[in-house]
């Protein structure tokens, strides 16, 4: 079964193609193509994602990178298609309100046969609405111009399920249930307990500021960059690194730096990192000038946010673990790339004999491969090419 995934759900255009067979789980996967635009230079200078731009970004790059899928699939073929009058009139009115785009487009589906796919999957939700809308209504276009049934996903079920994707010199084994998942990223910070396969339960999520969001608001402050976790990650490690010797002369003011860790004894699930981000925030405006002039500032005040964000995270998972007698963790999301929470999550499973499941580095990240996948397991509920223009109202999004 051959399945072109879509994802537009921030800041990243991904455009995959996977070819995927057999019953058991995992089953046997083939990443034909996995591609994937960021737009990280066009969000830097604003310190974060801006949905306009996001937006713009995306009808820029699908259509690209689409092409080059097919190229890679062996089924870009240029010649002659004709639709017919429904099929346009359906197509135009996807594009109203982006008329331009929809004639590059409807240009390609008139110039362009029809890949061998059997379902084409895209991004439902969550997100940013903009984005959404983009993948949503190109995925609507393909679906309905191809008349191939469109699989909508959701996007941190796929992130759970990106655990289970190909990875070099290492294949996941099918997992023991019940699973506590976490997935940490710049807009979601959730513990959700997995059942089964596609038995979801939500049981803890943040209450104001993503982790991956703490990351970046914070690195901000510390004049690090966007976005903020792999410039925090990298500080951490500088500060780990220097010897004692060395430390014993950074000035005190700089090593007793010690930051709060939110919601960590709340007798819930929940998280909570406004408040994390809030206190580097005055700790920065707090602490003198020639401190602050210090190159072992920034090293020490990232090392202390890694480590709160961290202490948190893996707390509230392994009480969950407990509470709910799981058998292993799922770790997914972008902020699952941090070298430290997947080292101490790992150490966790070892000590008290779980399984550990996480992404390969190249799918931590959003990616249409992960999107993809998750649809293999929802072909009962894909749409047919007649039922796709109803999508609008079921994703909720602005039209």
């Amino acid at each position: 079964m051959n399945i072109l995934g879509i994802e537009t759900s921030c800041d990243d255009t991904g455009i995959a193609i996977l070819e995927i067979k057999g019953e058991k789980f995992p089953p046997e996967t083939k990443i034909i193509a996995n591609l994937v635009s960021s737009q990280v230079a066009v969000h830097r200078p604003w310190g974060g994602v801006v949905p306009s731009l996001a937006k713009r970004e995306h009808q820029k790059h699908l259509l690209p990178l689409l092409k080059e899928a097919l190229k890679q699939f062996g089924q870009f073929d240029k010649q002659k298609i004709i639709l017919d009058k429904e099929q346009i009139a359906g197509l135009k009115n996807l594009f109203e309100r982006n008329p331009q785009w929809g004639k590059e487009v409807l240009d390609f589906l008139q110039t362009s046969r029809p890949p061998k796919i059997d379902f084409i999957a895209v991004t439902q939700g969550p997100g940013l609405a903009p984005a959404l809308w983009t993948g949503v209504i190109f995925a609507q276009a393909l679906s309905f111009a191809w008349k191939i049934p469109l699989v909508p996903v959701n996007h941190l079920e796929a992130h759970i399920l990106s655990c289970w994707l190909p990875q070099p010199n290492y294949s996941p084994q099918k997992p023991n249930y019940p699973l506590i998942a976490l997935v940490v990223s710049g807009g979601h910070t959730q513990l959700i307990l997995v059942k089964q396969l596609n038995h979801y339960q939500i049981i803890g999520e943040t209450r104001d500021d993503a982790a991956g969001e703490c990351f970046d608001k914070t690195a901000r402050v510390l004049g690090l960059g966007y976005p903020g976790g792999p410039p925090i990650a990298q500080a951490a490690k500088k500060w780990q690194n220097i010897s004692k010797s060395q430390r014993a002369k950074i000035p005190t003011a700089i090593q007793e730096i010690k930051l709060p860790r939110p919601m960590i004894y709340a007798k819930n699930w929940d998280f909570s990192f406004s408040g994390l981000k809030t206190a580097v925030f005055y700790l920065d405006q707090k602490l003198s000038p020639k401190i602050k002039e210090s190159p072992f500032y920034s090293l020490k005040m990232a090392d202390e946010i890694q480590k709160a964000i961290n202490d948190v995270l893996v707390k509230k998972t392994m009480k969950a673990v407990q509470f709910y007698q799981a058998k292993g963790i799922v770790l997914g999301g972008g902020v699952s790339a941090n070298q430290q929470l997947k080292e101490r999550l790992q150490k966790e499973c070892q000590q008290k004999g779980l399984s550990f499941f996480k992404p390969s580095l190249s799918y931590a990240m959003d990616n249409a491969a992960m999107i993809a996948f998750a649809a293999y397991f929802h072909q009962r509920e894909s749409l047919s090419d007649r039922q796709v223009l109803q999508l609008q109202a079921e994703a909720n999004l602005p039209f």
